[in-house]
């Protein structure tokens, strides 16, 4: 067999062509009909397409982000009866003038009396030629000479093209036996290129047969794909054999099509765990497959993003060799180490963080890298997989067996797979290594460790038993929970969630991650797929504030001196902060895409970076006041950088509270008067007054002035006298789920008939099932999403607070049940689809679920 070929005898470079264009985000596919779809027949009314070539056909155009196209020689109404597609597949004919049936009805008068005489002028040039035949459509007349004998054919077409052919109002197309003259200038290239327009295709595939063909094959570029059937000059890339090879094509294509829009294992969203050990986070499917790893901090690239991207953007699995699905998934009480059971075979996984005083001696481990570390225990054989991908796959790296592991070559930082006992076998995957084993644990006694340690090319036994180790790792998280006042309502998932927003805090700096992850989607196959790896002011003083109400001060404190820093390279410009920042507290840069990553369920594009950190949000001063209360008041004091923060934050306030703004949502319009923004400043200046009173004994008048200024503006614009609330925005009567902050802030009473009605209204518009929507206006993005579960948590709490407890704990265990098997939640909910959605595990929905414990708990409303 020829090594260019495959099994199925398709040319490998045709098949790799293929394989790209597959992954395009918005293909057109195009081809001719008779000659491609249908074989070329001695009677052209019997021409009909494929089985084949129909199926593959109807399955790509069912597909989003695909388009199907016939563009032919004949005429509309002819091609539409002949091939019998459905209505998804658009059909343009005469060689691209016909988009529509109507078309005809649209000719010109003139065009119409040119069109009468070329008629007449054929009919006299092919009298008494037998078999030539006359083919007419609505702006041309085609003239067949398949079949006829060659003398007469060459005559036929001599005289066309030299009688009618040259008049001024026509345009000759010639094909396979065939030459066509049509009173308006088209060709197949140009049909093609409009239809490219139209959709905003980013690749085209085209393939075709005729001497017609070639405009489009000519016109092809970038990442585009000309496929030519049979022999002849040509401009395409590409050649098949026969129309039943255009077939095969069609199929293939749709095979690989469907997986990168469908994902191949599109593990649910809720059903990944997260390890964590303050530098850096995890996360691994029920199968123990680690899908997702970034390093050195979690808003650095990727070096595991199966999670996004399938196997080629790097994993680590471990499985028994006979496979099966795992007996179960849990947490180890009070920690963040995993184990995943099979009957035979457990595998516990945590990321440890080495000390100066635990690393072997010589190794160059230095306090700040990260170590992944699996045991797999048991009886039975363990097949292992190791595909690192450093830099979300863009870097090629090397795996070189070494002594009692591996070294991953080619990246910038060292990496290592310590793993005594695994006999590895290493396989080339494209520019890419990757490592298989199985292990035969009896043989090994019954365990087998692996240590991915990073900043390290130590492959040497550390000096601990791997038992005393794990302790060492498990010992902090269960003093820290030990600590906590945990609620009697919900207590396991209270904990689960405080451990959740513990390990999505960034020790090294004292930032706190908004979620673990990048572009996992708010809408299925949707554009709604953000970055949220980087530390947000509002979501991570929300958190702190969750943890310190649990009675932790430690993440709040480590927050509040990084929120200083912050302020402090404002240059005594607070109120120019951004809404987000690195984990280390410095700017974003540019948002870009990562256009060969398919994304989550074929989820594109796949982001990183967010272009929320140039917007104007108002509201992030309020979260960090209320956050700076609530640890004086548990503290009893206020420390310097605390004051400094504090005045910051009222300054900024008074400066610029009036302006319009974005909003929370980060909805990428021109900024409105959000009436949560107005509600955030208001309440920035609450705290900052109940804080000097109390700690200070002062009272600030001109703090006062300010705000009761802002809450007779809120009150007074943000209620819309149609919604008979307080909506989205002054002046829009959209109902927004932050409303609800205009009561749960502390602005009007509980039982104030203006928030009793807004929480009626939000109830009635956003509640659906066990969520609440955070809006339903336009925000200028295309597509729908899910429910938000921290909207869905200040619901309950708004319920709690105008007396409606009952609703309150329906709802609250209605949000719990979305939760996945080990306790996580993502961003959002889908109701209809009942799957989990965005980000994970997300911050918001965490600390909502803690702050509604505690409210049905008992525990004093702020």
């Amino acid at each position: 067999m020829d090594a260019r070929r495959g099994a199925d005898g398709m040319d490998q470079a045709l098949r790799s062509a293929v394989g790209r264009i597959a992954r395009s985000p918005q293909l057109l596919i195009a081809c001719d009909y008779d000659g491609t779809l249908a074989p070329i027949v001695e009677d052209p009314t019997k021409a009909v397409p494929l089985p084949e070539s129909v199926a593959a056909v109807r399955a790509l155009a069912a597909l989003p982000q695909t388009t199907v196209a016939v563009v032919s020689g004949r005429a509309l109404r002819d091609l539409a009866t002949l091939s019998r597609l459905p209505s998804e597949v658009h059909l343009v004919g005469s060689h691209g003038s016909e988009f529509d049936i109507g078309f005809v009805e649209r000719l010109a008068p003139e065009l119409i009396e040119v069109r009468a005489r070329l008629r007449n002028e054929l009919r006299q040039i092919v009298a008494d030629r037998p078999g030539v035949r006359l083919e007419r459509k609505p702006a041309s007349v085609a003239v067949h000479v398949r079949g006829v004998d060659p003398e007469i054919a060459s005559a036929v077409v001599e005289a066309v093209r030299s009688g009618p052919g040259t008049w001024p109002d026509v345009t000759i197309t010639q094909g396979k036996e065939v030459i066509e003259l049509s009173v308006i200038p088209t060709n197949k290239g140009a049909a093609v290129d409009q239809l490219r327009t139209q959709l905003s295709a980013s690749a085209v595939l085209f393939i075709g047969d005729d001497v017609t063909d070639e405009t489009v094959f000519t016109n092809l570029h970038g990442p585009d794909v000309g496929i030519k059937i049979g022999a002849g000059e040509t401009g395409a890339g590409y050649r098949v054999g026969e129309p039943i090879d255009a077939a095969r094509l069609l199929g293939l294509l749709l095979e690989l099509r469907r997986t990168w829009l469908f994902g191949e294992r599109a593990v649910p969203i809720e059903r990944h765990s997260m390890l964590a050990n303050g530098r850096t986070v995890a996360l691994l499917t029920p199968e123990a497959r680690v899908t997702w790893l970034c390093h050195p901090k979690p808003d650095s690239p990727a070096i595991f993003a199966d999670l996004l991207g399938g196997n080629p953007a790097g994993h680590f699995s471990v499985a028994p060799e006979r496979g099966g699905i795992p007996l179960g998934q849990r947490y180890r009480t009070n920690t963040m180490t995993l184990e995943t059971r099979w009957s035979g075979l457990t595998v516990t996984d945590w990321l440890d963080r080495p000390s100066l005083d635990d690393v072997p001696a010589g190794s160059t481990v230095v306090s700040g890298d990260s170590t992944l570390v699996r045991v797999l225990t048991g009886s039975g054989r363990v097949r292992l997989e190791f595909a690192p991908r450093p830099e979300f796959g863009q870097v090629a790296v090397q795996l070189q067996p070494l002594g009692d592991g591996l070294l991953v070559l080619g990246s910038n930082e060292p990496v290592s797979l310590y793993s005594p006992g695994v006999d590895w076998e290493i396989h080339e995957d494209g520019n890419f290594e990757t490592a298989r084993a199985v292990v035969d644990l009896s043989a090994a006694g019954g365990s087998v460790v692996c240590e991915l340690r990073f900043g390290s090319h130590d492959l040497e036994h550390h000096r601990l038993p791997i038992g005393e180790r794990q302790a060492l790792a498990e010992r902090p998280w269960k003093d820290w929970v030990a600590g906590l006042d945990l609620p009697g309502v919900e207590r396991e998932m209270v904990a689960r969630s405080a451990l959740t927003l513990r390990g999505l805090c960034h020790e090294a700096s004292g930032s706190i991650l908004a979620a673990a992850t990048t572009s996992l989607p708010e809408e299925v196959g949707g554009v709604r797929n953000w970055d949220y790896r980087y530390c947000w002011l509002r979501d991570a003083a929300m958190s702190a504030r969750a943890l310190v109400d649990l009675g932790s001060l430690t993440e709040a404190e480590a927050l509040l001196r990084w929120v200083d820093g912050v302020v402090e390279r404002t240059g005594g410009h607070p109120e120019r902060l951004h809404p987000l920042y690195t984990v280390d507290g410095y700017e974003l840069g540019a948002e870009a895409v990562i256009d060969t990553l398919p994304g989550w369920a074929g989820s594109r594009p796949v982001r990183v970076g967010n272009l929320a950190n140039h917007q104007l949000q108002l509201d992030v001063f309020g979260p960090i006041a209320d956050l700076l209360a609530a640890v004086a008041d548990r503290r009893g004091s206020v420390r310097d950088e605390e004051w400094r923060v504090l005045d910051s934050m009222v300054e900024a306030v008074r400066r610029r509270w009036h302006e319009p703004d974005h909003g929370l949502w980060e909805a990428r319009l021109p900024p409105r008067h959000h009436v949560f923004s107005k509600v955030m400043c208001w309440m920035t200046v609450d705290r900052a007054l109940h804080m000097v009173r109390r700690h200070l004994g002062e009272e600030r008048p001109e703090w006062e002035r300010l705000r009761d200024r802002i809450a007779h503006n809120v009150l007074e614009y943000g209620w819309h006298p149609d919604s008979e609330a307080y909506s989205v925005a002054y002046g829009h009567e959209e109902m927004d789920a932050s409303s609800l902050w205009i009561g749960l802030s502390g602005l009007l009473s509980d039982d104030d008939p203006r928030f009793l009605a807004t929480v009626l209204r939000i109830e009635a518009d956003l509640r659906s099932g066990p969520v609440v929507y955070r809006y339903h206006w336009d925000d200028g993005l295309p597509g729908r999403e899910g429910g938000f579960h921290v909207c869905t948590a200040w619901l309950v709490e708004a319920y709690l607070r105008t007396g409606r407890r009952t609703d309150a704990e329906e709802l609250f265990q209605q949000m719990l049940d979305t939760a996945g098997p080990t306790g996580l939640l993502p961003e959002q909910y889908d109701p209809l689809a009942e799957r989990g959605l965005g980000n994970h595990p997300q911050a918001y929905s965490h600390l909502g679920l803690i702050r509604c414990a505690l409210l049905l708990d008992g525990r004093p409303l702020p």
